[in-house]
């Protein structure tokens, strides 16, 4: 399916296979009547997907000139699978690393930047996407990032190590006692009501797996927290009840990136994006864009380290030709 949205963006949807056979929900943003500036990657959080809940960041970044990227996870939107079951956090990450490189390796994207752009579950992909692949991308928004779940949406510990137990018999189970997090996450009204009405939103509670790959996954994050260093932006709201701001800073002081940047937002939410008032999103937005657009315009050396790769492999194969015809002379 393809539409064009107020004649500057090119809106698409396309449903693709993972590597366990499982259909995927795919979509993109892109600048109707210009060449893309830059890729930008979308991982969205738990529960929620991409199409409705992210259209607005898919539109603001394409009207900024960037090609604009989503895939909905196994048992999210309108992907494959049980709704919001995560089975293996891994499998979700290879899932988005197989799309995402598929469209980065594209002749007619080859020399442009990567950026992934995660909110709150998504901010923890993107950095495993990292992770798995050190030097592929160019830089990372960090939208609330699940470095680690704050400490009011978890269960109490002696409650965690019953359901850790359980998880093994029933993993598919929603028994995990959590709040509201469309209550806590969202501050504007009507924005709510948005959410619990999208069908492709989960409302339920988290399941026994779910919960325990979530847990393991802001756990494992929150102690290598030094291994990030590849160019981020941090943006978190300063009353955020979701995800931690704490270590929203923990991350920009530990990681080894030599460009990192932080902005807190006091008095701002979990859903920076989407759930503020319209003035405090669009200091949001203004934010991401002008961090997105000052180093598209600065370049990377990614590129130029591949060029010159690419430069000197084809220097080096000359030379051994020309030394091959002066032997077989």
């Amino acid at each position: 399916m393809a539409q064009i949205i107020g004649d500057r963006i090119k809106y698409e949807e396309e449903f693709i296979l993972n590597s366990r056979g499982m259909k995927l929900f795919t979509c993109r943003w892109l600048p109707a009547t210009r060449e893309p500036t830059a890729l930008i990657f979308m991982c969205h959080g738990y529960a929620m997907e991409c199409s409705i809940s992210m259209k607005d960041t898919g539109i603001r970044l394409a009207n900024a000139g960037f090609a604009v990227y989503g895939i909905d996870y196994e048992g999210h939107g309108k992907s494959s699978g049980l709704d919001a079951y995560i089975p293996c956090f891994d499998d979700l990450v290879n899932d988005c690393s197989d799309h995402f490189t598929s469209i980065c390796e594209r002749k007619e994207n080859s020399k442009k930047l990567r950026y992934l752009l995660g909110e709150s579950m998504g901010g923890a992909v993107a950095l495993l996407l990292h992770r798995k692949k050190p030097n592929y991308w160019d830089g990372a928004v960090l939208v609330a990032p699940m470095c680690k779940i704050a400490d009011e949406m978890k269960p109490h510990a002696v409650v965690i190590n019953v359901l850790t137990q359980l998880c093994k018999i029933i993993p598919t189970w929603k028994i995990i006692p959590t709040k509201d997090i469309i209550d806590i996450a969202i501050k504007e009204p009507q924005r709510r009501e948005e959410v619990r009405s999208n069908p492709y939103c989960y409302k339920g509670r988290p399941r026994l797996k779910t919960g325990n790959q979530l847990l393991a996954v802001s756990l494992d994050i929150e102690q290598n927290l030094h291994e990030v260093k590849l160019p981020f932006l941090i943006v978190h709201g300063g009353d955020d009840k979701v995800t931690d701001p704490s270590v929203s800073k923990s991350l920009y002081e530990s990681a080894s990136s030599s460009d990192k940047t932080f902005k807190l937002y006091p008095g701002m939410w979990h859903a920076l994006t989407s759930g503020e008032p319209v003035e405090n999103i669009n200091v949001v937005f203004g934010d991401i864009i002008n961090w997105l657009e000052e180093r598209t315009t600065l370049g990377n050396s990614r590129l130029e380290m591949e060029q010159k790769l690419a430069c000197d492999t084809k220097s080096k194969s000359l030379q051994l030709r020309g030394n091959k015809s002066v032997v077989e002379l």
